[in-house]
């Protein structure tokens, strides 16, 4: 993977490079820790490895380091949702002793916080134990800012919300984003503001409605926009072509149908299927059906973009001097329905030009096929890069102290 792709934007933000941390301060650090876990143990590691760089940087300058982060949605105090399996695998990474506090906030870490030795690492347990998290609840930020004489945050899958973790906390201590942050900000803003052209974006997923106001945006910024998964079928209910059992919304129809009105005038050309794979039941089981165009029969659903489809998606990849890429073609999980999320993936991973993978199941499909090292830039956070694309204000960035 390019760790400095091209087409970085400025981040605007004090970076932890350039704060001010002297041998013993307490730095608490906003990570995400939010892993699958499995009996107890965590098996996929990946954000705690992209941690890793703002971590080691401040122990290399003798900070003792206080981490928290959510793992979940828990109901309140919840074991199942400890941290203590993220805390063991960042010991195994990073070959030292990493100590787990039994709660988030309160005597227990006072004290284990002052305990640390220059080059320590606590991890507080999961944010959102604590109800007043997701409130942004003024007390449970100052008592996390208690323990520390600066805040980093680095947990880009967190910053679009604002949280007591992140945009609270922010608000009382010197303050910058980690590493991964910024990486992660310049890049996703690069693609807005200095992307290599053509820039080709394929969107994929479920609903036109939680992406069309990227849709709306890359249709002004984008050389082409190529719409794969299930959206499609919203787009091509808002032609009049029959969709069969495929999934389709009223609100998301209505939604494509503006998309396409307005797409005649707008730079990007709007790109749909070509043709599909259709199955009687969302199952790998099902009996396939490979249909030549895209019009779906009654007793079918669509799953899967077609094999036209996919080579004409992959050409325009080939061709692009950037690609950002967000939802799958097709219910990648499903053996049968693979085909074209594995072909825009392999395209990606060939392509020539700048590639930009945004998080969620686009993640994890080039990690399933193989191909997460072979992307330039693979997002850690989902939500918060659309959010941060559609041009939307990330709060747990903006209360970071400026650069």
């Amino acid at each position: 993977m390019n760790e400095d792709p091209a087409g970085r934007a400025e981040l605007g933000k004090r970076s932890v490079r350039d704060l001010p941390v002297a041998e013993g301060d307490r730095v608490l650090v906003r990570v995400d820790f939010n892993v699958p876990l499995d009996d107890g143990r965590v098996t996929d590691d990946a954000r705690i490895k992209a941690a890793l760089p703002t971590i080691e940087l401040l122990r290399d300058k003798g900070a003792r380091l206080i981490l928290c982060s959510h793992l979940g949605r828990p109901d309140g105090r919840d074991p199942e949702t400890s941290l203590q399996p993220a805390s063991d695998r960042l010991a195994e990474l990073l070959e030292v002793p990493v100590h787990q506090a039994p709660d988030v906030v309160g005597p227990q870490v006072r004290s284990g916080a002052q305990r640390l030795e220059p080059g320590g690492v606590l991890v507080l347990e999961n944010t959102r134990w604590e109800r007043g998290e997701t409130k942004n609840d003024p007390d449970l930020a100052k008592q996390l800012a208690s323990v520390a004489d600066a805040y980093v945050c680095d947990a880009f899958g967190s910053v679009h919300r604002a949280h007591a973790s992140t945009a609270g906390v922010a608000e009382l201590l010197p303050s910058a984003a980690g590493l991964l942050l910024e990486g992660e900000v310049t890049t996703l803003r690069g693609i807005i503001e200095a992307p290599e052209r053509p820039l080709v974006v394929v969107l994929g997923g479920a609903k036109v409605t939680d992406k069309i106001s990227l849709i709306d945006r890359f249709l002004d910024e984008a050389d082409a926009l190529l719409i794969g998964g299930a959206m499609c079928f919203s787009f091509f209910r808002a032609q009049d072509k029959p969709t069969g059992e495929s999934l389709v919304e009223d609100e998301d129809v209505e939604q494509a149908r503006k998309a396409l009105e307005g797409a005649e005038d707008r730079h990007a050309r709007l790109l749909l299927p070509l043709d599909l794979v259709a199955g009687t039941e969302f199952s790998a089981d099902t009996e396939v059906t490979e249909l030549d165009d895209t019009d779906v029969p009654e007793g079918l659903m669509g799953l899967d973009v077609g094999a036209r489809t996919a080579e004409a998606y992959a050409k325009e990849i080939a061709a692009a001097g950037t690609v950002f890429w967000n939802g799958p073609m097709g219910a990648f999980e499903l053996e049968p329905f693979a085909a074209g999320t594995r072909a825009v993936a392999e395209a990606v991973a060939e392509a020539s030009g700048t590639t930009v993978v945004g998080g969620g199941d686009s993640a994890s499909a080039m990690a399933e096929f193989g191909l997460a090292d072979r992307v330039d830039h693979l997002s850690t956070g989902g939500g918060a890069a659309l959010e941060l694309l559609e041009g939307r204000e990330l709060p747990g960035l903006e209360a970071l102290d400026d650069a």
